[in-house]
């Protein structure tokens, strides 16, 4: 440890991202990546825009951006902020809307940056345990909070709570802001952006890093009403005025308006993911009921970590969490039906072998 650090970075315990190899041999299902690419219209809109016009600096407001995203939702563009990233978006949101007397709520089996966040911003929070069917129980949300922020569908278990479900969480708790999570929304959930009008203290966060595959462009957003949104430009602009560059302004706001091919990718996400729980619960695996790009399963006798290892050898990686509760359970990223048989191959010749 550096004896220049600040005094906040010997506390901190850094987020651990999934596994990012460097070998291209391998069928990757571990870190919830789309397995279709981005829409051409995308990509035609970045390699249009790579051009001289890099020299200037991009629009610190990418209005094109929030424009489409306020189209395809129906809202103003005022309800609209965007970020590189939904992480750094809901890094602002922590350190601009989060941070109150009481504690901040979230899941005890949740998205794991939001502990992180808590420690870099000196954030109380308490965590709310998920149910014996691993579901958030909004009557447990119902105790003295500053905040409660959760995903939907929650990850890593894939459950995700009806649009009924969250406006009563947002009745119940009308003094606190509720931030819903939305990274994978798209695979089979309702979008809680409807309710934005009608409740003044949610805020919704997406990417377009899933449905829209295009992780590697960096691209989040968060839409809520007008003065919340205020509040969190006002975090952005104290710390970075461009943290969107062109090239993902535009590609984004392309991806954002190509509504068809965006559809045509989630449905074939959607029916993959199907055929993988049924071959999975005929491999002897209980499988959460997932609305996500990914599903959460355990086998009935073998060894989770046995099970990741076992892949890893013929090449196939998938994400295994050694944290209580859930270490008996793999999460497993839909990837193309060609990948998805080969891990179904490979899980039948592993556990017959066993």
């Amino acid at each position: 440890m550096s004896q220049f650090w600040s005094d906040i970075v010997h506390t901190l315990t850094p987020y651990i991202p999934g596994e990012q190899p460097k070998t291209n041999n391998l069928i990757k299902l571990n870190t919830n990546e789309n397995p279709y690419p981005p829409s051409p219209k995308a990509l035609t809109a970045i390699q249009s825009a790579t051009d001289e016009g890099l020299r200037l600096y991009p629009d610190p407001n990418s209005d094109v951006l929030k424009q489409s995203i306020a189209n395809y939702y129906n809202l103003d563009v005022d309800q609209v902020f965007v970020g590189n990233g939904s992480d750094e978006v809901l890094a602002h949101i922590f350190q601009g809307l989060l941070k109150h007397d009481e504690p901040l709520l979230f899941p005890d089996i949740s998205y794991s940056f939001y502990p992180v966040y808590c420690g870099l911003y000196n954030i109380d929070y308490k965590t709310v345990p998920l149910n014996e069917q691993f579901e958030i129980d909004i009557k447990e949300y119902n105790q003295n909070n500053g905040a409660i922020i959760f995903p939907n569908p929650n990850a890593p278990t894939g459950i995700g709570l009806g649009l009924n479900s969250i406006e009563k969480l947002l009745q119940n708790n009308p003094k606190s802001v509720v931030v819903v999570d939305e990274a994978y929304i798209d695979f089979g959930g309702n979008s809680t952006v409807s309710l934005i009008n009608t409740y003044p203290n949610l805020v919704v966060v997406q990417t377009i890093s899933k449905s829209r595959a295009l992780a590697g462009l960096r691209v989040g957003f968060a839409m809520a009403q007008p003065d919340l949104i205020q509040g969190l430009i006002r975090i952005k602009d104290s710390f970075n005025s461009y943290p969107l560059d062109k090239l993902a302004t535009l590609g984004a706001a392309a991806a954002i308006d190509d509504v068809k091919y965006f559809k045509d990718i989630c449905q074939k996400v959607i029916r993959t993911r199907e055929h993988l729980n049924r071959q999975l619960k005929q491999l002897g695996f209980e499988v959460l009921p997932s609305q996500a790009n990914f599903v959460f399963a355990k086998h009935a006798s073998l060894d989770a970590a046995h099970l990741a290892q076992a892949l890893r050898k013929q090449n196939i990686i998938v994400r295994h969490f050694s944290a209580p509760r859930i270490e008996a359970y793999l999460r497993i990223s839909i990837g193309t039906d060609t990948e998805i048989a080969q891990l179904i191959q490979s899980l039948t010749s592993i556990i017959s072998n066993t």
